[in-house]
Formats: C-alpha cells, sequence, structure tokens
C-alpha cells in the first residue's frame, strides 16, 4: 500500500493560517501597549514572519497522516467489535481520548 500524505501545500496553508490569526489575536491583547514602547535597533521576534521550512512541512505532513491513519484504523476496530460495518462520530469520539494520550 502507498503511504499517500498530505499535500505540502494546503498543510502550509493551514499552518499560515493559524500563525496570521494567532498574530492578530497578540496585537488586540498588546493594542496600546505596541503603540506607547518604541522600535528598537533591531527587528523584535514578534515582529518576525513566522515561517516553516521544507523539512518541518513534510514531517508535519507524515505525523497528520500516522495520526489520521492510526485514528481510523482504532475507530475501525470499535466498529467492528459492535458489528458495524461503518464508522460513526461514536467510534472515533470513544478512541479519541486514548489516541491523544499516545500522541
Amino acid at each position: 500500500m502507498e503511504n499517500v500524505s498530505f499535500d505540502l501545500d494546503l498543510i502550509h496553508a493551514i499552518f499560515k493560517l493559524v500563525w496570521s490569526r494567532r498574530a492578530l489575536e497578540r496585537e488586540k491583547l498588546e493594542g496600546a501597549d505596541a503603540l506607547d514602547t518604541e522600535a528598537g535597533a533591531g527587528t523584535s521576534k514578534k515582529g518576525r514572519l513566522t515561517t516553516a521550512n521544507g523539512n518541518a512541512l513534510k514531517l508535519s505532513c507524515e505525523f497528520l497522516r500516522t495520526f489520521v491513519t492510526e485514528a481510523v484504523q482504532r475507530a475501525a476496530t470499535i466498529a467492528e467489535a459492535e458489528g458495524v460495518g461503518k464508522i460513526e462520530a461514536t467510534h472515533l469520539e470513544r478512541i479519541l481520548p486514548q489516541l491523544l494520550l499516545d500522541f
């Protein structure tokens, strides 16, 4: 069976969306404090854009693939034990706590 992973561009787009939302939230929280401070000689760490290199994206895709595969396999085991031929949300809900602890 071929290991098909998530699309790198998709995962990168999701990461960028999360990073931009967090940056906006951080700006809202800092609000007036950011206006009162003086800019230093260099750029602060907060002002820099968050990026991920290619290897980090590949590793993230592989981690997500492994996580989803394991979730489906565990849910399928529960569904099979109940005599159901289809995985339902309740099966995923039952395996989720232990899955999160394992990862």
